[in-house]
C-alpha cells in the first residue's frame, strides 16, 4: 500500500507546498480534472466547476476501489483507514 495525495492544483503549486511543508508524499496533480469527474467527486461551489470534494480512497491493483470517505472539510478517520488498509 502506498499514498498519493492528488488535487486540482498545478504541479507548481504541489511542489511548493510539498518542499514547505516537507511533505513526503507524492502529490499528483489533476489540472484538467479527469480523475475528479472519474472518481465522482467533482462539485460546484459557488459556481465552480469540477471542483474536487475533499476525499479519500483505498484502491488495490491500480484499478479496485476497496474503501472510500467522503470527508467534506473533515480529516478522514485514520485508524479506519488503517483497519481498511489491513484487511486487503
Amino acid at each position: 500500500m502506498r499514498p498519493l495525495a492528488i488535487s486540482r492544483d498545478s504541479p507548481w503549486s504541489h511542489r511548493a507546498w510539498g518542499e514547505t511543508l516537507g511533505v513526503d508524499v507524492p502529490l499528483l496533480s489533476d489540472w484538467n480534472g479527469d480523475a475528479t469527474r472519474a472518481f465522482g467527486v467533482a462539485i460546484e461551489p459557488l459556481g465552480m466547476a469540477d471542483v474536487a470534494a475533499r476525499s479519500s480512497f483505498l484502491i488495490e491493483d491500480g484499478q479496485t476501489i476497496r474503501a472510500s470517505w467522503m470527508l467534506g472539510g473533515e480529516l478522514p478517520d485514520i485508524d479506519a483507514v488503517i483497519a481498511a488498509a489491513r484487511s486487503l
